[in-house]
């Protein structure tokens, strides 16, 4: 057991097993306690350890730390540095090589772990399967979840733009491997989080398509006679409401208070998560007037061929907003164009806040450049204040 010099020259020229023995170690002279094994059968080439005395229980314990062909001489004596660092603080290194052993692949904390918790908790989880199945299993499902870097998220992030996907896309790849892996330190089975710092597109993609006078004109006239009368109704509802469409054609009898004009939302239905109540206008009243299904369905939007409830009316719209001449109109838009219509008719953005359900007041500001009339005549209200103290002083 010799005690040398340990140095790239000596590694490159001198790692040999004596005649005559089986294995030879070559210790450092820093006595850091890192030594080299050379076997007779593998002259020219050796195995880094640390030997150290356990904090635990005192005894001489040993840790392999790589190949001298694998592993750099200046990453060996780095990692000697930082466990000698760790047997100071009276932690044995090879409890945490113990703990990285245990910590699991991406793929089964998030088929074994999130993805339960996901469905318990997420009503996107769905969404958030098919991220995984498109691309994230295939770029992390065989790495630790302490493998994982920002450099490699980054890098995804970057390649999914460059392969012609919209940039707010390739930001929720980006965003479901920050809440995933804040899970996973969350509950303890990783230090930190190393995506945290993740560079987004931060597209503005906000589409807001609203209707003009003339436009609406002619979509509510269509939509009173269309013979499509579930889809027609459903849309007219969506326009007299400002609710999501997942909300109309989720929402029963039970939720209806037709003397108080209130339709009670439950967080159920709620994309909030929270109750909340919309006003029913006159327009939208006529249209429960019109469904038929009152003390017949326990839904309102119900397909008149099986009695079910309606879940998707795409098809039906894709062909009424055609003949309505507007073939880009989006069901999301009539809400859209209902905001548009009450901030143009002076209600605050407060009340459009309420009523739309929007949880963050800024959601809702995306409205405020329709407001001009109202702004205008606040500010014409100074300029009369201002007229009237002058006819005062003269």
């Amino acid at each position: 057991m010799p005690i040398v010099n340990l140095t790239k020259e000596f590694i490159s020229t001198k790692l040999t097993c004596p005649p005559g023995k089986r294995k030879i170690e070559y210790v450092s002279d820093d006595r850091s306690g890192l030594y080299i094994s050379v076997t007779a059968s593998n002259q020219n080439s050796g195995t880094f350890y640390l030997r150290y005395r356990s904090p635990n229980n005192d005894k001489t314990s040993h840790i392999k730390l790589g190949r001298t062909s694998d592993k750099s001489f200046e990453e060996t004596k780095t990692k000697v540095t930082e466990y000698r660092t760790q047997i100071a603080k009276g932690i044995d290194p090879r409890d945490s090589i113990k703990d990285a052993k245990s910590i699991p692949l991406f793929s089964t904390f998030w088929e074994e772990q999130f993805l339960p918790h996901a469905k318990l908790h997420k009503r996107s989880w769905v969404c958030d399967e098919s991220l995984y199945n498109l691309h994230l299993k295939k770029e992390f499902g065989q790495l630790k979840l302490n493998q994982i870097t920002r450099g490699q998220v980054q890098d995804l992030h970057s390649r999914l733009r460059q392969s012609g996907l919209a940039p707010a896309t390739c930001d929720h790849y980006s965003k479901h491997m920050r809440h995933v892996l804040n899970l996973a330190v969350s509950w303890d089975i990783i230090e930190k989080n190393p995506v945290t710092a993740i560079t987004l597109f931060k597209a503005d993609n906000q589409i807001n398509n609203t209707l003009n006078d003339e436009e609406l004109g002619r979509l509510v006239s269509l939509l009173k006679e269309h013979p499509n009368r579930p889809t027609a109704n459903a849309a007219l509802f969506l326009l007299s409401t400002g609710a999501r469409l997942n909300e109309a054609l989720k929402a029963k009898w039970e939720h209806i208070d037709i003397d108080n004009k209130v339709w009670i939302i439950p967080s159920s239905n709620s994309k909030s998560k929270r109750v909340r109540s919309i006003p029913l206008n006159s327009s939208a009243l006529a249209v429960l007037n019109d469904l038929g299904t009152r003390g017949e369905h326990e839904f309102l939007f119900v397909n008149p061929r099986t009695g079910n409830p309606l879940t998707c009316i795409q098809k039906g719209w894709r062909s009424i907003r055609a003949e309505a001449g507007l073939p880009n109109l989006r069901l999301h838009d009539l809400r859209h164009s209902f905001a548009s219509l009450l901030v143009n008719s002076g209600q605050t953005l407060y009340s459009v806040q309420r009523i739309l359900g929007h949880a963050n007041p800024n959601t809702t500001l995306r409205y405020a450049h329709l407001s001009t009339k109202s702004l205008q005549s606040a500010a014409d209200s100074a300029s009369d204040c201002m007229e009237r103290a002058l006819k005062k002083v003269s």
